[in-house]
């Protein structure tokens, strides 16, 4: 990480408003949580809505998914992609992984403002959706098209067949005795559909009564189930204590791992420095 882009990223910062002031020596030494606060005002610069959070990382597991995650975003969002890796040792290695998208933001503030960027891209966003949900909507209603003409082909068929019954039955007269025959066929089916309602109405009292005891019981059943969830809570098993210093021995051996690591890294770094620089000086002697 050279000079130049340390202070090329703390310029860039102050002048798209980062709330909090840089210096280059913030990236002398890891720093996670800078990292962190850094790469979410970046993500949501991009996606405002996306759900990321810088204070949720405490914990190795808690750093590891919001990593994966803010990459994730970055990538469906910018096309930019990111070393995960490098941004989890929150050292100069991962200012150079948020470089790029910072000089993205940084160019474009000098077109147009903020506030632009933000209503051109909501409105592109309503844009395409509205666009999708037309699609949407269009490949439904292409969808049903052949169904409706099979059905409208047929009703027009059986329209010329029944046509001729059609007007016939409504031609002859309708005979008073007929009729009364029909009226009273609809009250008496009207009369049974409403005693049938009355003794489904009826019922509902029943009905009633069993769901109360029903309730009573599982809320009889939930406090019993309560009740020994407590008692395992309070229950602590004979092999806890050897578990938790197996944890706590794992934990030391995760930081001495972490250690290590960085070590390799920076010397993998160092060698591959000193290996250009063998190969400019001999280049020289040549010339």
């Amino acid at each position: 990480m050279s000079y130049r882009e340390l202070r090329n990223i703390c310029e860039m910062t102050r002048a798209l408003g980062y709330p909090r002031q840089l210096s280059i020596e913030n990236f002398r030494t890891p720093n996670f949580k800078l990292v962190a606060e850094l790469l979410e005002w970046i993500v949501k610069r991009f996606e405002p809505n996306a759900s990321l959070s810088a204070q949720q990382t405490e914990t190795e597991q808690e750093r590891v998914i919001f990593i994966k995650q803010a990459v994730l975003l970055m990538l469906q969002n910018s096309r930019l992609r990111m070393n995960p890796k490098r941004l989890y040792q929150a050292d100069g290695n991962a200012v150079q992984e948020l470089l790029p998208a910072i000089t993205v933001l940084y160019n474009a503030t000098k077109q147009l403002t903020s506030e632009d960027i933000h209503e051109q891209w909501s409105s592109l966003k309503s844009s395409i959706n509205q666009k999708l949900q037309d699609v949407k909507v269009a490949r439904q209603l292409s969808s049903q098209l052949p169904q409706t003409a099979a059905a409208l082909h047929d009703l027009l068929y059986k329209e010329l067949a029944h046509r001729e019954q059609r007007n016939s039955a409504t031609a002859r007269p309708v005979p008073l005795s007929e009729a009364e025959k029909s009226l009273q066929q609809a009250i008496a089916a009207i009369n049974e559909e409403t005693e049938e309602l009355g003794n489904k109405l009826n019922n509902v009292a029943n009905d009633e009564m069993s769901l109360d005891e029903k309730i009573e019981r599982k809320k009889r059943e939930y406090e019993q189930m309560q009740k020994r969830y407590a008692k395992l809570q309070a229950f602590r098993p004979q092999y806890m204590d050897e578990y938790e210093n197996y944890e706590k021995r794992l934990q030391e051996r995760y930081e001495i791992y972490v250690l290590q690591f960085r070590n390799l890294t920076y010397l993998q770094q160092l060698e591959m420095e000193i290996e250009r620089s063998e190969r400019n000086r001999q280049v020289y002697y040549l010339l």
